[in-house]
């Protein structure tokens, strides 16, 4: 079977942020889907690697910021590529904390809504949340990011740890790593030096002099 077959699949891209033991916490995702309107439920995949998975089993709760087209790469950089144990993702990211604790992001998102966990299934790879949606935005704002928008348009990557990530096969390429938002560059086609002095980063848009190559 076709290796790539399931992304024909349709995404959306959205921050699912929880209550961290000393500070909140938040990633990137594209697996929240609708299971039901009444009740309202919703389910999430996170990689059991993800710190935000160890926040929600411990908060029971989590929020998810739905991105727009309009949502800076650079938000996807920070919670996207970088993990919250080494750290507060949050810190360059304008973002609101409910009461609860669980974090919004407030990057020209279309909404949010907030989620208390009934069920969990746990995979080989990863944790799936079945919550119902508690509180939320009072209107949707923007077009929804989609993953093939991420992808096509931003010509982002899946973080590790994501879902739709397919490892690539291994060449001898050298990989150059954004200082800003970890983001690898390693195409076989076009070497990083022969790209354009006016080339940036896919993800955050910082400039290329920020690279450095990978050990």
């Amino acid at each position: 079977m076709y290796d790539k077959i399931l992304t024909a699949l349709s995404y959306g891209m959205c921050a699912v942020g929880a209550k961290g033991a000393a500070s909140a916490n938040a990633c990137i995702v594209n697996t929240v889907i609708q299971i039901s309107s009444y009740p309202m439920t919703v389910a999430v995949s996170i990689n059991h690697s993800n710190f935000t998975n160890e926040c929600i089993k411990r908060s029971g709760e989590f929020t998810v910021s739905v991105l727009s087209e309009n949502t800076s790469g650079a938000v996807i950089g920070a919670l996207g590529f970088t993990s919250g144990r080494d750290g507060n993702k949050l810190s360059n990211v304008r973002h609101k904390i409910l009461r609860e604790g669980a974090p919004v992001i407030q990057e020209d998102i279309c909404c949010w809504f907030l989620c208390r966990v009934v069920n969990t299934v746990e995979t080989v790879t990863h944790t799936i949340f079945i919550a119902e949606p508690i509180a939320g935005s009072e209107s949707i704002k923007g077009t929804p990011m989609t993953y093939e928008f991420y992808k096509n348009v931003i010509k982002g990557k899946s973080p590790k740890y994501a879902p739709t990530y397919i490892p690539e096969e291994e060449e001898a390429v050298d990989k150059f790593v954004c200082t800003i938002c970890k983001y690898e560059y390693s195409d076989p086609l076009i070497p990083f030096e022969e790209l354009p002095g006016s080339w940036s980063c896919p993800i955050c848009g910082a400039p290329k002099s920020v690279f450095r190559k990978s050990d």
